[in-house]
């Protein structure tokens, strides 16, 4: 993969979100999650990049739109654990299963993601 390309797709991400003024919402599992399969699937520069790339994001300004990075703590593990079990037939990750809790929390009704899951939870897809 490209690194200027994924570097172009992650600002063009966080450009869109800027102009409808919206914060976006992430989770440190996420951020492990995709750091560990861009150091093993593309490079270490590369994992590297998408770290810069959210330190940049969370930084808020007033006219800028900021990233929030939801810690998992042992309350939504244990829900993340809950839905894990749950859900025996589908394939999904851990990592998933905390994102499912975060919404589930925060009453997010929408997520910008690729996974399939989501819906299946009652999330939309956007993006």
């Amino acid at each position: 993969m490209d690194p200027l390309l994924v570097k172009a797709l992650l600002n063009t991400l966080l450009e869109c979100y800027q102009q409808q003024r919206e914060r976006l919402l992430t989770t440190d599992y996420v951020i492990d999650e995709t750091v560990t399969r861009l150091r093993y699937d593309w490079t270490h520069l590369g994992a590297v990049e998408f770290l810069n790339f959210i330190e940049r994001a969370k930084k808020a300004t007033e006219e800028a739109v900021a990233l929030t990075v939801a810690a998992i703590d042992s309350v939504l593990f244990q829900e993340a654990e809950e839905i894990f079990r749950q859900y025996n037939t589908a394939r999904l990750s851990f990592t998933d299963c905390t994102s499912f809790a975060v919404c589930r929390r925060c009453n997010i009704s929408e997520a910008f993601a690729f996974d399939r899951h989501f819906p299946m939870m009652g999330i939309t897809l956007c993006g």
